[in-house]
């Protein structure tokens, strides 16, 4: 029976103790060790390799420059176009860039929310650094202390509710200023988006240091050269770029684009120069009065210029960031909300129902013996929803600032590399069958239905002209005001309509803002208002 025993022992346990010594015999304990070391070898193997998923679908391009040839000027119709065939995420090879390009709600929401720390970068391409400074702003500023603090001056200090409420004189009196000089040209044609830009701009410029441009800069032809400038600024910065491309070309700068960027900013920075000079000179000239000089509103630029001065290093700022964010505000108010403006009037031309409704709520709500207020806005409810619709089919930043990953990170299954340049095509996003009903059609009903209330606060990812999570427009609270209030102001001013054989042209010219081909030209021609006095007063 022992014997039995034991060969069964053997049997079930090859490597068995001996049992006279209790100790495993020399060649026994070999075989065991290296069973386990392999073993052991290929649990460490199977745990520390890294599986790395595939890289986005995409097009493919020529060997060196990729799909460069093939990607045009309107990137905003291309990006949509490869989506309906590589889906909602896809990549596209420039020279040695990689760009990543999301057209999915989902995956935004991925990208501004569940990655936001990873994503939270803007690209800093060569264009955008030659305009801001060297990328100091708040738009462009990597992603940590800095850009904290930054961010937080421009919505704490500068546009503050507190604040925003405190300039609305200076915002009433602009736009009082635009529809008195309307009441002459009664009749004659008007450039929407001129009048929009000089109303937006000299509102800007007042809020900023109290001057406009009708000032004693250079007369009003300075209005016209601004507005030209910003146009061709963001089409420089939203114009594909060999030096981004292929950096080791960078020096020779082919297109030329670095260097009109920096005319550009040289011509802004003599104004921002000569703005700072005179609210210097003006402080030092009340320090002397001494007290009892009569205390006005600050301005932005008197707030930013006391934080210079500042010795917390938390809120301190250097001159070249006061410049920096006094830049954020004037690109950022102004040509957003110009071209919103000029693409709004083009969309109510075109389907007068809407203008008939626009106008209908501001009788009720503003009166006909009235100037619209900003009290007034938050009543306007049919055109608040007509401005969504127009932010909607035209959202002013078609594929936003581009994002730039701190870190590899995976995206909807697939990698993105560190450095890659990622958009959000929010305008296929808000053109998408699968998430709007007709969405080529302008519908401002849309919005009135109860299921769907969105607003532009970028937590809805099917909606979100303004951008979501941390890289949300800093400028929100003033670019909304500014753009309901003249909107809401013109409209009940004045009855409107197209030149004698006009066709409207909806055509659209990309850049880091989209703007139209041709202008909107309108003529004012019926006095909307009861009383003559409100125009000239």
């Amino acid at each position: 029976m022992l014997n039995i025993g034991v060969s069964a022992k053997r049997l079930w346990w090859p490597w068995h103790v001996n049992d006279e010594k209790g100790e495993l015999p020399g060649a026994t304990l070999t075989a065991l060790l290296s069973v386990f070391a392999v073993f052991w070898f290929l649990w460490v193997a199977n745990k520390s390799r890294k599986v790395i998923p595939p890289l986005p679908p995409g097009p493919r391009g020529f060997p060196l420059v990729g799909y460069l040839p093939f990607l045009g000027t309107n990137l905003h119709r291309k990006f949509e176009e490869l989506a309906g065939v590589y889906g909602p995420i896809y990549k596209v090879w420039l020279g040695n860039k990689l760009w990543v390009v999301v057209s999915s709600p989902l995956l935004v929401k991925e990208v501004v929310r569940d990655q936001d720390t990873i994503f939270a970068n803007h690209d800093n391409y060569i264009a955008a650094l030659a305009i801001t400074y060297g990328g100091a702003d708040v738009t462009l500023l990597p992603y940590g202390p800095d850009w904290r603090k930054l961010r937080k001056i421009f919505t704490r200090d500068l546009l503050s509710n507190a604040n925003l409420d405190g300039s609305f004189t200076l915002r009433r009196e602009e736009v009082k200023k635009s529809i008195r000089k309307m009441y002459d040209k009664i009749g004659t044609p008007v450039d929407v988006g001129e009048l929009a830009f000089m109303t937006v701009m000299n509102t800007i410029m007042s809020m900023l240091w109290g001057g406009t441009l009708q000032g004693d800069q250079e007369g009003t032809d300075i209005g016209s050269e601004f507005k030209s400038m910003l146009w061709e600024l963001m089409v420089l910065v939203g114009k594909p770029n060999v030096s981004d491309f292929f950096p080791v070309l960078a020096r020779f700068d082919l297109q030329g684009i670095e260097r009109e960027a920096k005319k550009i900013l040289q011509w802004c920075d003599r104004i921002f120069d000569c703005a700072i000079e005179k609210r210097m000179n003006l402080a030092k000239a009340k320090l002397e009065e001494g007290p009892g000089t009569t205390e006005q509103m600050k301005g932005f630029l008197q707030i930013l210029l006391e934080l210079t001065e500042s010795e917390d290093a938390a809120t301190s700022l250097s001159m070249t960031q006061v410049k920096a964010l006094l830049l954020d505000i004037v690109i950022g108010a102004s040509d957003t909300t110009t071209t919103t403006l000029e693409w709004l009037a083009a969309e109510l031309m075109q389907h007068q129902g809407v203008m008939r409704k626009v106008n209908e709520e501001l009788t009720r709500v503003v009166g006909l013996d009235n100037l619209v207020e900003e009290s007034h806005l938050s009543k306007l409810h049919y055109l608040d929803v007509v401005i969504k619709e127009t932010l909607r089919l035209h959202p002013a930043l078609p594929l936003m600032v581009p994002r730039c990953p701190s870190q590899s990170s995976t995206l909807g299954g697939y990698w993105v590399p560190k450095g890659t340049r990622v958009f959000l095509n929010v305008w296929a996003i808000h053109r998408d069958p699968k998430f709007w009903d007709n969405p080529l059609e302008f519908q401002p009903e849309r919005f009135l239905n109860d299921s769907f209330k969105v607003d532009y606060s970028g937590h809805n990812f099917n909606y979100f002209p303004f951008g979501s999570g941390r890289r949300i427009c800093a400028g929100l609270p003033l670019a909304e005001r500014m753009l309901k209030y003249i909107i809401a102001s013109f409209l009940h001013a004045y009855e409107w309509k197209l030149p004698e054989d006009t066709k409207q042209d909806f055509s659209d010219r990309f850049g880091l803002v989209t703007k139209k081909v041709k202008p909107t030209v309108l003529i004012p021609t019926v006095p909307r208002l009861s009383k003559s006095e409100l125009y000239k007063e």
